[in-house]
């Protein structure tokens, strides 16, 4: 199918020390190393110890595939190379943000200065998606529709559920440490682009912030790619889940844009409604309820899981994405990276632990991805 709706993906990673399982602010070492394959490709954050891979610009979700699988297993040489580790998860267990380093540069001294230490806390790595949208007026029109399955994709997603050494009770903390930031959480509806671009253009008018990038929503029209942005997510540990994730998100967009062109639109909801079941997916992810609103009684999310599956049905053959759509089946059987890490942590009562199996898996399901997807 050709369409207008191609997707990329980043991904942010922990830098982690093989002998000690903790935190390492050494994102200059991994660069380096990394630099001569992938050049921009992959970056540093705020914190040192945090290291994000960009994908280019994919036309399918099989070249995406490709894509994740040839720059995680890239970003896990590059650190083995260097005697680093890297995880995929929405926090580490039990490294402290007071004992990061954080990057130099004139764009992190203005997030510090700005946000102190709210900044300095935020060490939490998350999955965005983007997809390609065709015009301005239709971004906004598919993101007020689309907030409404933002805490679906965050359920699926969820692998924060520890931070400093404690189990915070919640499938996704990351979610909650986001939240302390201005100008984040789910975006209120909008009736046009042009009222959402006088709303950036008041905020930079009244010096609240001097471009668009900062504003961190869950989903966000990106300021420079052209793309409507997803960034409810956790990053998951395994890149199958990242593939089906984005692949999903994707399909939602086209189901939603097809709609439209049958003047079917989607039934649009306050954010103070969605964000009840933002609260929902955070706490409890996969063995939750959320709040059908039409029908006005709790679900079970993995029933309401099916329910977007089946949603999604009529457009997946199109995207030639249905191996990577169902593959959230997989999911809702297994569990996401945070039940898994609280099953090791049950098991042996040690972070450590929680930490090596992270480590493993991050490295481990590269290789079965690439099996996959006969990716050399």
């Amino acid at each position: 199918m050709e369409h207008p709706f191609t997707l990329g993906v980043e991904e942010e990673f922990q830098i982690v020390d093989p002998e000690t399982w903790q935190l390492r602010s050494h994102v200059s070492e991994l660069l380096a190393s990394t630099a001569a394959t992938f050049g921009d490709q992959v970056k540093r954050e705020l914190h040192q110890s945090i290291v994000e891979v960009g994908t280019k610009i994919c036309v399918s979700v099989a070249e995406l595939a490709e894509e994740i699988i040839r720059c995680r297993r890239g970003l896990a040489d590059a650190a083995e190379r260097v005697g680093l580790r890297v995880a995929a998860a929405g926090t580490h267990p039990f490294s402290s943000w007071t004992d990061q380093v954080l990057s130099p540069g004139e764009r992190y001294d203005t997030i510090v200065e700005e946000l102190q230490l709210l900044a300095r806390s935020l060490l939490i790595f998350g999955l965005h998606v983007h997809v390609g949208i065709p015009d301005r007026a239709l971004t906004i029109e598919l993101m007020n529709e689309a907030r409404y399955f933002l805490p679906h994709l965050l359920a699926l997603s969820t692998s924060s559920p520890f931070w400093m050494g404690h189990n915070t009770g919640l499938k996704s903390y990351r979610t909650t440490v986001f939240r302390r930031f201005p100008r984040t959480g789910i975006p209120d509806r909008f009736q046009s682009w042009s009222e959402y671009q006088d709303y950036v253009n008041l905020l930079i008018e009244l010096h609240c912030l001097d471009n668009a990038r900062k504003i961190w929503w869950d989903i966000r029209p990106h300021p420079t790619f052209g793309t409507l942005e997803f960034r409810v997510c956790d990053v998951p540990t395994a890149p199958r889940a990242t593939i089906a994730i984005a692949a999903l998100a994707q399909a939602v967009i086209v189901k939603l844009y097809k709609l439209r062109r049958r003047n079917l639109g989607f039934r649009l909801y306050h954010r103070r409604l969605l964000e009840e079941n933002k609260w929902r997916a955070a706490r409890w992810g996969l063995d939750g309820k959320l709040i059908d609103f039409g029908r006005r009684q709790e679900v079970p999310m993995r029933d309401l899981a099916l329910e977007l599956l089946e949603f999604v049905d009529d457009v997946v053959d199109e995207l030639d994405s249905r191996r990577e759509v169902q593959y959230v089946r997989d999911i809702l059987r297994d569990g996401t990276s945070a039940d898994r890490q609280l099953a090791v942590y049950r098991e042996t009562g040690d972070l450590r632990a929680v930490v090596q199996a992270i480590v493993r898996e991050t490295s481990e399901s590269v290789d079965e991805s690439a099996r996959t997807y006969r990716v050399s």
